[in-house]
Formats: C-alpha cells, structure tokens, sequence
C-alpha cells in the first residue's frame, strides 16, 4: 500500500533472497513495551491573552509495544505499534462558549517499521528503510528531529531510506532519502481518529547528506546539505507554509572540548531556494559555552548562549524567514513551541533571536534539577494582527524548571513549569504558564 509499503515489502524480498532458508530457523526475537503518562496544563499560550479564555488541562496517554527479529547479527526488522489518546479535564473553546471535557481512546497506528541490512553486501554500509525516528540523531535537532510535528510528541517517524557509507572508524557519510505526507495514510490505522491527525503542515520530502567526524582529538564535527520540498498549504493563516517551497540548506555543527570541564558547541547553516514565485533564503545558528563543575557539591553545571534564526522582512519580496526544516518540536521551549503559532504555526521556529542560559544540580544519582532563562526578540516586526502588536521586537522572558526523579532503569518521572513574561512583540501582555507532570516506564 502506498510508496512506503512498496519499498518496504521490496526490502523483504532482497532479505529473503540475501538469506538462506536455513537462516530463518535461527531467528532471535526482542519486544518491549513503552508507557508515558502526563499531566498538563496550559494558560494563555497561543495570544498572552487572559480574555479569550483558551486556557486547558488534559491528561495524556501514550503506549507503544515494540518487536525486532535478528534473522543474523548484520540483518534485522523492527516494528513498533503506538496508540497515543487525551482526556480532557478543561477545555474552554472561545468559538462555542463552553467548557468541558472530552475523551477518546483515539487510535493505533504503525509508529515504526524498518528493515536493517548491515555492511550490505559485505561493502561498508549499513541500510535502513521504511518509517524509523531520527531522534538524537543530528546535530542537536536543529535541522532534523521531528518528521510529523502536527501530532506533537503521538509520534516523530520519518518514511525515510537511510545509507551509512562508515568511511573509516572516525568519519561517516549518511544519505537520506524522507517522505512524508501531510496525513497518515501510508500505513494501516486501527480505529482511526476523527478528523484525523494532521501530521504536517502539507506533503514534505527531502533528500541529502549528512557528514560526522571524530578524526581531531576533543572535536566533534557534522556537516549536512539537505534539500526539501514542501507542497504548500493555500491556507490563509499560514504565515510561512502557505505557498510551495524548494528549499536548499548547508551547514555545519561542532563541539570542542577545550578543557576538562569547558565545551564550546555551535551551528550554523544557510538557506537558499524558492517560496511561491518568490526567491527564498534563510540564516540559522547559535553558540553556547558550557561548563561543568563535576568536583563540587551536587555536580553543578552552566551554560550561557545565543541563538538566531532569519525572519522575513515583509517589505521585500524575498522570504527571508528561517525555515526549521525538520525541527518543529521544543527546541528550547514547550511553552514557546506553541506560542510561535502567532508568527507561523505551531513549532514553526523562526524570526527569533535570544540569550539562553541554564543551571543544573544533582543532590542525588537520581535527581536533578534544571533551571533556564531565556531572553526573547524578534529579527523583525511583524504587522499588526489579533495577537502581535507590531510595534516592538522584544518577545519576553521566559524562566523554565524542572526536577527529574530516575526511580530505578525502567521508570522516569519529572515535573516541568514554564513562565512566559511577553514584551512588546505582543498586543496583549497576559502572562502565559506551561505545567507538565510526566511518568514514563520503559520495558
């Protein structure tokens, strides 16, 4: 069914014919099972507006159960079914009136499925194909992370071809092939939801390489070209999706260990391509110095940076605005994740420029408190609408906590609250509140 199946069927027909029938009587089995509750609440997050009473608590569920079969130690599949479902505590919806609660057991959908084919043909690459996660993956998630941003954290898969050239012990060449409609209709459902979820804002794919190296002592390096396609979503509030975009972006990721306890990371990546009829290009990148105090009390350490990302400047006919690629989840924020739907659509990061900086404490092997500040601007101003005020370029301050509990290997839990304080950016100055308890059990 569909282009994914195809060639994910194709992969176990080369399997089959790799293999001798032998090999299948020696096939080693693995499962395991997933479970993450969560509790969260939200205030003000999408206008910074008390009035308009969108304010919500829900109760989210998410449970996976997961299989790989080992036909040898270079060939392998892995399978994974996740239902993910809300209950809704309060929901005042601005458009009706009410308030109230809603739930629904949701679906069950193919969350990943993918073929392993190690030194593939006995040369020095290793395939993956079919829908696999990218998670922790590339540099930091700054370019690719999240390939169905639309359904929040229900899933993150890619329909994705992977090739790892392992050039030598130090470097690796991936090339990457993803494609990923704006729906989940390349697979099966199983009670599918109504309306369905919206995976993305429309029809994305992409192709490109990714480069690591770990040749040079204390540095680690990746390097990347990706180019990506998105259809477009004719959609009037689309700030930034709405027309077809061929997008080119180049850059590079680095971290140096200085000294035993001081790190310096950075990216940096341009873009260049079409929006529209219109021409496109973009600038993205930070910086952090980081700090590690492992001999003091409670194993303190900080970081201080900067980030930047483009945003278009609606006097010209370019489209300056960045575009996060495959990076629509919370980079640096659960709160703000949301809250920049004023300027695009939910995880659209661009226009925005900010001074970060954190502290973390571990009074114990399994505790540890973070702490963040975040600094706010944007690049541009943007006109005038219900929610940006277009008079200034401060977005605000946004202080961030959470306390991480490890109970023991298999379970997890942590309590976060974010604390937006909006600038001038803002026609409403409203403060917004981001609270998340969260159990996770991995088995």
């Amino acid at each position: 069914m569909k282009k994914l199946l195809v060639v994910f069927v194709g992969a176990i027909l080369l399997l089959g014919l790799l293999l001798p029938v032998s090999a299948f009587a020696k096939i080693d089995y693995k499962w395991g099972w997933y479970e993450r509750a969560r509790y969260e609440f939200w205030k003000n997050l999408f206008d910074t507006n008390n009035d308009t009473k969108d304010n919500r608590g829900y109760f989210w569920f998410k449970t996976s159960v997961w299989g790989q079969a080992d036909f040898s130690k270079d060939i392998s599949v892995y399978a994974k079914l996740t239902n993910s479902n809300k209950a809704y505590t309060y929901w005042y919806q601005s458009a009706s009136g009410k308030k109230g609660y809603r739930y629904d057991i949701n679906e069950v959908f193919v969350d990943n499925l993918y073929l392993d084919l190690k030194d593939f043909l006995q040369l020095p690459v290793d395939l993956r194909l079919g829908r696999q996660d990218f998670l922790g993956t590339y540099g930091e998630g700054f370019i690719l992370m999240d390939g169905t941003p639309g359904d929040g954290s229900r899933s993150f898969y890619f329909n994705a071809a992977k090739a790892t050239w392992k050039i030598d012990k130090k470097n690796t060449l991936d090339f990457l092939y993803m494609n990923d409609p704006r729906d989940d209709d390349n697979l099966p459902i199983i009670n599918k939801q109504s309306p369905e979820n919206v995976l993305a804002s429309s029809h994305e794919w992409a192709s490109g390489l990714y480069h690591k190296n770990d040749a040079f002592k204390n540095l680690h390096w990746e390097n990347y070209y990706l180019y990506k396609g998105e259809k477009g979503t004719s959609a009037a509030g689309a700030a930034m999706t709405r027309q077809t975009t061929r997008l080119s972006t180049i850059g590079s990721f680095a971290k140096y260990n200085f000294a035993p306890s001081w790190a310096v990371r950075a990216q940096f990546a341009g873009q260049f391509g079409s929006y529209g009829d219109n021409k496109r290009q973009g600038l993205g990148g930070y910086a952090y110095l980081d700090k590690d105090f492992k001999d003091a009390k409670w194993s303190p350490s900080a970081s201080i940076g900067y980030l930047y990302l483009s945003g278009d400047d609606t006097k010209t006919t370019r489209n300056e605005g960045w575009d996060p690629i495959f990076s629509r989840w919370p980079w640096i924020s659960e709160l703000y994740v949301l809250s920049i739907a004023a300027d695009a659509e939910a995880g659209y990061w661009t226009n925005l420029n900010a001074v970060r900086a954190s502290f973390v404490l571990r009074p114990t092997s399994k505790t540890k408190l973070s702490l963040w500040y975040n600094y706010l601007r944007a690049n541009e101003n943007t006109a005038s609408t219900t929610v940006l005020s277009g008079t200034g370029k401060t977005r605000g301050h946004l202080p961030q906590a959470r306390l991480d509990y490890k109970i023991n290997k298999n379970i997890n839990t942590y309590v976060l609250a974010e604390y937006l304080i909006p600038g001038n950016f803002y026609a409403k100055k409203d403060q917004a509140l981001f609270c998340r308890y969260e159990l996770e059990l991995k088995f």
